[in-house]
């Protein structure tokens, strides 16, 4: 570095120091971001994170020679393309990705722009009065029309398909219906923490993903415990009261008394004798009288009454005729 420019050195020096005494180290994209708005981002993330921009040659330079002194640095060099910029931070990776998210805002599309999800236009009224607009319109393909004295999308139609270039004549209308459909902000590439180079598929997860990943995994394991009788300090509890409710149920199933199912046998017991006391008709005053404190279900019981006298009179009156027909056999 001896035959290159002073400020150069001293900003390769610069960059070296704050990669080397910084907890993560990343690569952040910086296209599309206007001046104003990166000033304003800047702003944002002062005392949260540190973010360099410089010629792409000195970042080379300057990740090589702070790898001498940290390595496993020198995997950000394949990173550095295009508009982009070191950031530093003492936060760890995924934290400082959230960091970079959040400050992406809608911002509109420009003629040459990649689409980053299918731009489209949806049917109905557009702030316009008919005039040399709808031109315009139709011009960038969309079904306009005058209708009622106004300009009018007839159905909806995809403009730009995901991944393709936006038109000229599109970018112009899309500004002028105010659809902003590209998103503009500081898009971290890579972060490197404690010889690890974290990818964007790896931080791009929910804040609480791996909370709700481990919460998940311990209610399961508690699961398994418990429906295999694996004892541990947190199933022994759960496990014999489970024990104790099975024992109960077979103890009164089998009738089988002890200490604590008596009672729920002969509850069960006198539950069944009332139940054949009913069925049975079984004359007995102690069972009349406790019947009898029983509110009585006259719309269950009533038709069933009604319904068997009804048989027994019919069944009588067969018996009766059968008789007289038989002793009319000797007269």
């Amino acid at each position: 570095m001896a035959h290159v420019a002073k400020w150069k050195r001293e900003r390769v020096q610069e960059l070296v120091d704050l990669m080397v005494n910084s907890h993560v180290v990343g690569i952040v994209d910086l296209h599309g971001i206007p001046a104003a708005q990166m000033i304003s981002m800047r702003a944002v993330l002062r005392g949260k994170a540190d973010v360099n921009m410089t010629r792409n040659t000195l970042m080379d330079l300057a990740i090589t020679e702070a790898a001498k002194r940290r390595p496993g640095l020198e995997q950000l060099k394949q990173l550095v393309d295009g508009q982009c910029a070191i950031v530093t931070t003492d936060e760890n990776p995924f934290k400082l990705f959230r960091q970079m998210e959040g400050t992406k805002t809608p911002a509109p599309a420009k003629t040459g722009d990649i689409a980053p999800e299918d731009i489209m236009v949806k049917a109905g009224d557009t702030p316009f009065k008919p005039g040399p607009i709808i031109g315009e319109l139709q011009k960038a393909g969309i079904p306009a029309a005058i209708e009622a004295g106004k300009i009018i999308i007839k159905k909806d139609k995809v403009l730009v398909p995901k991944g393709e270039p936006v038109p000229d004549e599109v970018a112009k209308v899309l500004v002028k219906l105010e659809i902003l459909p590209m998103i503009v902000g500081m898009d971290l590439r890579a972060a490197f923490e404690d010889g690890v180079l974290y990818g964007k598929d790896v931080l791009d997860v929910p804040a609480d993903h791996y909370t709700n990943m481990l919460g998940l995994a311990a209610r399961n394991a508690l699961g398994l415990s418990l429906s295999i009788a694996y004892i541990t300090p947190q199933t022994v509890t759960p496990l014999l009261s489970k024990a104790y409710r099975e024992a109960m149920a077979l103890s009164v199933a089998g009738a089988f008394p002890t200490k604590e199912s008596i009672g729920a046998i002969l509850a069960k017991a006198d539950a069944q004798m009332m139940t054949l006391a009913s069925i049975t008709g079984l004359e007995d005053d102690r069972i009349k009288n406790r019947m009898a404190a029983v509110p009585a279900t006259k719309p269950v019981n009533e038709p069933k009454a009604a319904e068997a006298k009804k048989e027994e009179e019919e069944e009588k009156v067969s018996e009766e005729e059968a008789a007289a027909g038989l002793s009319s056999l000797f007269d």
